[in-house]
């Protein structure tokens, strides 16, 4: 005798009455009953949410008044400087602390600053103006990095060109604040022998009481619907996962462990040819704006059961420079009247049950990854939270607003999990810092091209991917 499996979400708010009803006829037919074998009812767990952090990568109160980059490299370097000048009495006590202009020659002393990498190969904006072009075309190497690159410190005194094999050109960047102990010598090169990173952050006391239970947060990048590559059936999969919409009874009480869904970036990719700059006819708007109507459709049933933020990145219609503001909510009028549905910055912060996320759509370890080199692209997230800083390259090579008085982009509380999207394979790692830190790093695959989401337990940071695939 078969009996009725059912899957319970908390209904969320909807801001109209009108439409409410109707979102609830479209979304919920399947939250009636599935017959199978057994009977069970899988209730979704519930989680506190907040995101007060994204405030600091909002552009609000800003105005524009023609101003360069230096103002942001001056708070950067301030800000770290003061930092590293609290850790250099126990990183080197007997030695002291100079600027740039008063360096000594045979004199072993810390010098602060921030690094600049001279690229023989680094592309420069006026080459597309010479006036001598070569006859065969340039082809773009995917990583910069040359031999004869090296290393300049500079501060507002002055700077000094870097020697020694204590500092490796291959693992800096242009834009990290460090400090250096070393001597000047004669020719007026700086020898490094020892180099002090700021470290990990401090970091907010995980609670006890997440030992009790399962809750994971589901993280998604790379959707790029729209894309040749795209498969709708493949996205229906995850939403009809995220939702409950299955048989299996073992993966209904996987989805009701999920407690939150994030969206990392590249959720659409549009035509290029229709991309050229002129007007388009009406038949092209309509074919341009087909990607984003398939993601607030499949937007709209998450957000029927679950809470979920969406991030721009590199494709979507947001501002190109860091950091990213939200996508205009008027672009998704179906999963925009729910109060689970957040349209959120890039970078994103976050805390579910006072488990601190921080996360990007990829743009910046792609940038660490063209002008320096590492073995996994893990290596580089991990270089960024030991340097305290989630975009060192901008404004140098990633572009960037030209914040006056702050730095954004510095990390001043290390989050439990940070997590970078749009990454050609998934990997993850546990880090833990001097002061008993531990962070998860992962690098969540585009879904795209893998069928791959990557799911996050609360209780102890452990996690594993959740693979989708169509086999015809």
């Amino acid at each position: 005798m078969k009996k009725t499996l059912t899957f319970v979400d908390k209904v969320p708010k909807v801001e109209n009455f009108f439409l409410s009803l109707s979102l609830l006829s479209r979304n919920f037919p399947a939250m009636a009953s599935m017959e199978i074998d057994s009977e069970k009812t899988h209730e979704r767990k519930q989680s506190d949410y907040t995101c007060l952090q994204d405030e600091r990568f909002e552009i609000q109160k800003e105005m524009y008044r023609g101003q360069q980059y230096s103002q942001i490299y001056f708070a950067r370097l301030h800000l770290m400087r003061t930092l590293l000048y609290s850790l250099a009495p126990s990183w080197k006590p007997h030695l002291p602390v100079c600027k740039v202009l008063g360096l000594e020659e045979g004199k072993e002393c810390i010098i602060v600053g921030t690094l600049f990498k001279h690229m023989k190969l680094k592309p420069c904006v006026l080459d597309e103006y010479s006036k001598e072009r070569s006859v065969t075309p340039l082809v773009k190497p995917r990583n910069f990095m040359h031999p004869d690159d090296s290393l300049i410190l500079e501060d507002e005194s002055g700077r000094v060109k870097l020697g020694g094999s204590a500092l490796s050109p291959a693992v800096y960047v242009t834009g990290v604040v460090v400090a250096l102990h070393g001597k000047e010598t004669s020719a007026g090169e700086f020898v490094v022998e020892d180099v002090l990173e700021a470290g990990l952050p401090p970091q907010l006391e995980r609670p006890l009481d997440h030992l009790k239970e399962d809750k994971y947060v589901l993280l998604v990048s790379g959707l790029s619907i729209g894309s040749n590559s795209s498969n709708p059936l493949l996205f229906q999969l995850l939403v009809d996962h995220i939702t409950g919409h299955v048989s299996d009874d073992e993966e209904l009480g996987l989805a009701a462990q999920i407690v939150h869904v994030v969206i990392a970036g590249n959720s659409v990719e549009f035509p290029r040819k229709l991309l050229t700059g002129q007007n388009m006819a009406s038949k092209d708007q309509s074919t341009l704006y087909e990607p984003i109507k398939e993601l607030d459709i499949m937007l709209n049933q998450i957000a029927a059961g679950v809470s979920v933020d969406i991030m721009p990145g590199l494709n979507d219609p947001a501002n190109f420079a860091l950091p990213q503001q939200p996508l205009n909510r008027c672009l998704f009028p179906g999963s925009a009247p729910y109060n689970t549905f957040r349209s959120c910055t890039n970078p994103h912060s976050f805390d579910v049950d006072n488990i601190r996320f921080l996360g990007t759509s990829g743009q910046n370890i792609d940038d660490l990854d063209k002008y320096s080199e590492a073995e996994s692209k893990l290596d580089f997230v991990e270089r960024t939270l030991r340097w305290r800083h989630l975009a060192p390259t901008a404004p140098n090579t990633l572009g960037c607003y030209p914040f006056t008085d702050r730095d954004p982009f510095l990390i001043e509380t290390c989050p439990h999990v940070y997590f970078v999207g749009n990454q050609d394979k998934y990997d993850s790692r546990l880090v833990k810092g001097s002061e008993g830190q531990l962070v998860r790093l992962i690098c969540i695959p585009k879904f795209c091209e893998t069928g791959v989401a990557v799911a996050v337990n609360l209780k102890n940071l452990e996690c594993h991917t959740r693979s989708f695939n169509i086999q015809l």
